[in-house]
């Protein structure tokens, strides 16, 4: 008896992939609570910078009343009502994409 091994060649588009490494995150750090320090530093009117454990976490900016948060690799995470809801959001996303940065700055 013998077996045949076929390759086939997979495209999948950022979204899918986004998705992908969000869920795989969430699997393997579901059992560590810990979180890297997050400091935020407003550049600007209207731009706020995240630092996260050290590294670009990502920034909210001020668009019209609406306050948008993009994360480290420039991937919009959401239009928010308030700085703090896009803040909120933009940390819990980095928690989740960024497990390995949990070196304590202080």
């Amino acid at each position: 008896m013998s077996t045949t091994t076929t390759q086939r060649e997979l495209t999948l588009d950022t979204e899918t992939v986004d998705t992908i490494a969000v869920l795989d995150a969430v699997a393997t750090t579901s059992t560590r609570a810990a979180r890297a320090k997050l400091t935020w530093t407003q550049e600007s009117d209207g731009e706020w910078i995240a630092n996260y454990g050290g590294y670009f976490g990502g920034s909210v900016d001020k668009l019209g009343g609406r306050y948008v948060a993009s994360d480290t690799f420039g991937m919009v995470v959401g239009d928010f009502g308030s700085l703090e809801d896009a803040q909120t959001n933009l940390a819990e996303r980095l928690h989740v994409m960024l497990p390995p940065v949990i070196r304590s700055v202080d």
